[in-house]
């Protein structure tokens, strides 16, 4: 797939990046601009340096928490799989 440039705005600052999707390159970068934006509203006197760590730290926990809340989710739906199988297999030798 053809990997389109398009230019976004982060902390004032404009980059050229490119991906499979403009519209989700823009909320990529639009998602690193606010959590950076935030982060210098509550310390604006930390250096730029300072800020895009803690947000590249506050931007991987809320990626690791999602990773952690979609292994849990398909643990259920995996347990709830084998209890609707066992049930049929119940069902179907008792049956037969």
């Amino acid at each position: 797939m053809d990997r389109k440039s398009v230019k976004v705005k982060i902390f004032g600052s404009e980059y050229p990046l490119r991906g499979e999707s403009e519209e989700f390159t823009k909320k990529v970068a639009g998602y690193v601009d606010t959590m950076i934006n935030s982060i210098h509203d509550k310390i604006p006197e930390q250096p730029p340096l300072t800020i895009s760590v803690l947000a590249a730290l506050n931007i991987t926990e809320d990626l690791l928490k999602e990773k952690d809340k979609n292994r849990e989710m398909i643990s259920n739906f995996e347990n709830e799989i084998i209890k609707i199988s066992n049930y049929l297999d119940t069902s179907l030798q008792s049956n037969g």
